[in-house]
């Protein structure tokens, strides 16, 4: 069914005024002040006066199969679901495995990209785990990004962390330039997606790849840059130099507390110190395991991450800081794409994937989300999706 989103004001992300928008067959086929066609059979009208339409949003760090177990068994949280998904305007996603790559395997996360796959959510995945050397599908970081259509890249590769298998740098070397060929050769972004942990190497293997190897800080995602201060302060001089930084926006009062930044704030002073927008990154960690432990390593407790905190810390930088909207979704749509490689996702324009979020222009909440042209989410509702013939 052909789709027109009448009278939205659209952002590209860049604000672009008030548009109709016709979705034909997943993909946006045109963009007009006015398109003068009139409901049908065939042709679904959607009246957006007022609101704000913006690009699907991108989770580049998810734990679809959940996260956690650093306290036993007990302490596994669930995998992601599709009303997750949805319910947090994320239209596209990208999938790891944490400090578990044993009872979570590649195989069952590569699974789970093609079951969301089939549910209209633009699914990928990292290949490995915390440790190196990487538990891969085919034996090889190459093959694995270069053969497997979702595999994207490597990650989430733990440095900096008592849960690390503590890797020499010449391993996360040989790895970081496996993942750049697989990358070139096929196409794709062949990403490091890089876990930074509270200890005190912070980021140094980083550091030591662009002053010493031929590899691009394009390279390279570091997450969790905003889980201590000095953290956060290294990371900022990072990203002036040219490298890519990415913010937590799942959170806890106790690590707010204990130094974290809010990603939200990370973000309005990476601004304010003259770092590029393009340079930052969100991602929610969703279903992974927001461990707490005392200073000698023990757990002492946890929650669990939450996709729908990605564009809660976009509304606090349009709500709480005035900023504004077509700067604040950077973070989540067009500067993800680009590093990742997603071509067709990260905005609004002619021939790009019909993602896009509905946005009520009083209290900036979601209410209407489409994947790929199929409406996932109307007046704040979940449709219901999923069912399928052939099983008694």
């Amino acid at each position: 069914m052909i789709k027109i989103i009448r009278n939205a004001e659209v952002y590209s992300p860049k604000h672009i005024g008030k548009r109709d928008v016709m979705c034909v067959g997943g993909t946006i086929g045109f963009i007009e002040d006015k398109i003068d066609l009139e409901a049908s059979e065939y042709i679904e009208v959607i009246d957006a006066e007022g609101k704000l339409l913006l690009p699907g949003f991108i989770a580049c760090h998810v734990h679809l199969l959940g996260g956690g177990g650093e306290g036993g068994f007990k302490t596994r949280t669930p995998e992601i679901t599709l009303s997750d998904l949805i319910s947090g305007g994320v239209t596209s996603v990208v999938g790891c495995l944490g400090t578990d790559g044993v009872t979570r395997s590649m195989e069952s996360l590569v699974a789970k990209a093609y079951g969301l796959r089939e549910e209209s959510i633009s699914a990928f995945v990292y290949t490995g785990s915390y440790r190196l050397p990487l538990a891969t599908l085919t034996g090889s970081v190459q093959k694995d990004i270069m053969m497997i259509d979702p595999i994207i890249g490597v990650g989430e590769v733990a440095l900096s962390d008592h849960r690390s298998s503590a890797p020499t740098i010449d391993e996360f070397a040989r790895v970081s330039a496996d993942a750049r060929v697989g990358g070139i050769l096929s196409g794709k972004a062949g990403v490091v997606n890089v876990h930074l942990g509270d200890g005190k190497e912070k980021m140094d293997y980083l550091h030591y790849m662009l002053r010493n190897t031929e590899i691009p800080a394009s390279q390279f995602l570091p997450t969790h840059a905003n889980r201590n201060r000095s953290l956060f302060n290294e990371a900022v001089k990072y990203a002036q130099d040219g490298g890519f930084i990415d913010f937590t926006t799942s959170t806890v009062p106790q690590f707010i507390e204990e130094g974290e930044v809010r990603a939200s704030d990370a973000y309005k002073i990476c601004i304010e110190k003259g770092v590029a927008t393009t340079q930052i990154t969100f991602s929610s960690d969703g279903q992974g395991s927001l461990p707490r432990f005392d200073d000698k390593g023990k757990l002492t407790g946890l929650d669990v991450g939450k996709v729908t905190s990605l564009y809660e810390a976009v509304r606090e930088l349009i709500v709480n800081h005035g900023m504004a909207v077509d700067e604040a979704i950077k973070p989540i749509t067009e500067n993800p794409a680009r590093l990742l490689k997603l071509n067709h996702k990260g905005g609004i324009s002619v021939g790009m994937d019909a993602d896009l979020v509905l946005i009520d222009p009083v209290d900036f909440k979601i209410q209407d989300v489409f994947a790929g042209g199929k409406r996932m989410m109307a007046d704040s509702k979940i449709i219901e999706y999923g069912t399928f013939e052939g099983i008694e």
